[in-house]
């Protein structure tokens, strides 16, 4: 019978898409690249998926994060995108959490029961205890390097963490992957090199802050606030979902 999938079906088969709607994946991380996660596996067909932010929508999100317009500004990210979810497929089974993931709130999650983690968070402490966390538990996981300071989506790639170049998230990652004894780790990084930020104080957050109140970490909290486009954030997302699929469903494309 026709229906909203029947698509993606003729490529990805029955089987295919009964084992996404089967499946449960958490993503951590709903901004740029992460709302892109959570918007392709929605509409491939996934069946529930468990939204983990605690940051709200600001003006300087509507340029390149899904959820982000000037409607939505002030609004929890994970409350709108959940909106949207139900929009595309009302049969979607999701959970929200509203926190930042540190080892702190990591007894929040029980991550065996999920069939897929994705970590779309750009703290390194929040990177490393997710990606931990899942290896424990034995369940696949992708991690997205950086995607800040870049303009070509082009160069986005998907390799073992200890094949990256050029990514200086990626370089700290490989040192904190090879302290802790982690053999391997799919990532998605860019082989572009960065582009250096302006230093323009009339347009910086740093002396310009916008956050919605009652947003708990501010960007003016980071050590550098980088640039950021509307290609390689959302790029890096369906790159990812497109992954998940795959290694969900076992359908790989054609040679």
């Amino acid at each position: 019978m026709l229906n909203q999938f029947s698509r993606t079906q003729l490529l990805l088969g029955e089987d295919g898409i009964k084992k996404l709607q089967d499946s449960r994946v958490i993503v951590f991380g709903i901004g740029g690249v992460g709302g892109y996660v959570v918007e392709g596996l929605v509409r491939a067909g996934l069946g529930a998926v468990d939204l983990v932010d605690d940051d709200k929508v600001c003006l300087t999100n509507v340029n390149r994060q899904l959820v982000a317009t000037r409607r939505t500004i002030g609004k929890y990210k994970v409350d709108v995108t959940k909106e949207r979810i139900l929009d595309i497929n009302p049969h979607v089974n999701v959970t929200l959490h509203k926190c930042f993931y540190l080892p702190e709130t990591a007894d929040q999650f029980d991550f065996s029961q999920y069939d897929y983690v994705v970590d779309c968070v750009d703290t390194v402490t929040a990177k490393v205890e997710i990606i931990m966390q899942a290896k424990k538990a034995g369940v696949p996981v992708i991690s997205c390097m950086g995607a800040g300071n870049k303009l070509d989506p082009s160069k986005l790639q998907v390799a073992d963490i200890y094949k990256t170049t050029m990514d200086p998230l990626a370089k700290v990652m490989r040192h904190e992957m090879r302290k802790r004894r982690v053999k391997k780790l799919k990532v998605v990084f860019s082989t572009e090199k960065p582009t250096r930020p302006l230093e323009d104080m009339s347009i910086s957050c740093r002396t310009n802050c916008i956050c919605p109140p009652g947003t708990a970490r501010k960007c003016t909290d980071r050590r550098d606030i980088p640039g950021s486009s509307p290609f390689v954030p959302p790029a890096a997302g369906l790159l990812i979902a497109s992954e998940i699929c795959r290694d969900i469903t076992g359908v790989q494309p054609a040679k």
